[in-house]
């Protein structure tokens, strides 16, 4: 998709300030500091529109961006970030499971996942999460400019081995480079269509 129209709608934490429009949405999920505003700026070609921080934590809400007046991209808080107090992470979870298991417009799922490591914990139980809800998800290993293509493989065995995951559900992807953009959008438009 080519975009030129975006624009942050609301940042909400409860279903009454979700979008009304009906618009179809896509959320996108990770632990702290993963790359989901990176992610997102690629996307709607943007440089600085989602806000990446060096400050893990720092999304504490529902980011909906209407992108192109005809679908809903959601920043959701990251996960396993351990300076916040166990209530606010509490709160979060209540907030995120909200939204993941009740909206109707949701249609899918992009799980960030640092390609450069091991699988958090906390990766592997939302990608179970999700599949125990039935969430459609497609995983995209971020930061992937930060090692060399020849291990590529090697991280994509690794991600294979952690959770389940098809050949066509695993993009490796990188925000400086763009790398996996194109079939971002493409399992994004398989999504919503």
């Amino acid at each position: 998709m080519d975009v030129h129209n975006v624009n942050l709608l609301i940042s909400a934490v409860n279903p009454a300030q979700y979008p009304k429009t009906g618009y179809p949405e896509i959320a996108l999920v990770g632990r702290s500091n993963v790359g989901k505003s990176s992610l997102t700026n690629v996307l709607i070609n943007r440089k600085n529109y989602a806000h990446t921080s060096n400050q893990p934590g720092k999304t504490q809400t529902l980011n909906f961006y209407e992108v192109e007046d005809s679908i809903y991209f959601v920043d959701v808080p990251g996960y396993g970030y351990a300076r916040v107090s166990k209530s606010e992470r509490e709160k979060w979870g209540t907030m995120i499971e909200t939204y993941l298991t009740q909206r109707q417009q949701l249609k899918g799922v992009i799980l960030l996942i640092d390609g450069r490591h091991d699988l958090t914990q906390d990766d592997r139980q939302m990608a179970e999460w999700l599949d125990y809800f039935d969430v459609p998800r497609l995983v995209v290993a971020t930061k992937m400019d930060k090692i060399s293509s020849s291990k590529w493989n090697k991280q994509s065995s690794m991600i294979h081995k952690a959770i389940k995951v098809d050949d066509n559900d695993l993009i490796m992807f990188s925000a400086k480079t763009k790398h996996g953009k194109d079939q971002i959008w493409q399992w994004i438009e398989n999504q919503i269509n």
